[in-house]
C-alpha cells in the first residue's frame, strides 16, 4: 500500500465548508476532484447550489502539494485516490482591536489529505 500526505496548517478558511468539501471529495481519483474544485471555482458546477470560493482554493493547493509529494515518491498519477481527507479545527488568532477594547477573533482550520495508489 503506497500513500502520499499533504498538510496546510491554519488555513484561514471556514472549518463548515471545509468539511462539506470533504465529505463531497472522499473516496473519489485525484484527477477527477481536481477538474471538479477548477469547475466549481469558475462557477460551472457547484456543491449543493453554492460556491465556497475561499476553500476551494486552499483545497486545489492541497490536491497539488498532495500529488508533487507522490511524484517524488515514485506513485502512477493515474492510479490515485483520495484515501482520507480531513478537516479540523485550528487555532484562534486575535487580530489588533478594532472598536475600542475588542480584538478580533480569526478562526483556522487545518487540512490534511492521503492520497493512495489503487
Amino acid at each position: 500500500m503506497k500513500i502520499a500526505i499533504a498538510r496546510i496548517r491554519n488555513s484561514r478558511i471556514s472549518l463548515k465548508h471545509a468539511i462539506t468539501i470533504c465529505k463531497f471529495l472522499k473516496n473519489k481519483k485525484l484527477s477527477k476532484a481536481k477538474t471538479f474544485l477548477e469547475n466549481v471555482l469558475k462557477q460551472k458546477e457547484s456543491y449543493d447550489g453554492k460556491y465556497y470560493t475561499n476553500a476551494t482554493k486552499e483545497f486545489i493547493s492541497l490536491l497539488k502539494q498532495v500529488e508533487a509529494n507522490a511524484k517524488k515518491k515514485g506513485l502512477n498519477i493515474d492510479k490515485l485516490f483520495i484515501k482520507t481527507i480531513k478537516a479540523d479545527k485550528g487555532e484562534t488568532m486575535y487580530l489588533p482591536k478594532r472598536a475600542k477594547f475588542i480584538p478580533r477573533r480569526a478562526k483556522t482550520t487545518h487540512l490534511t489529505v492521503i492520497v493512495e495508489e489503487r
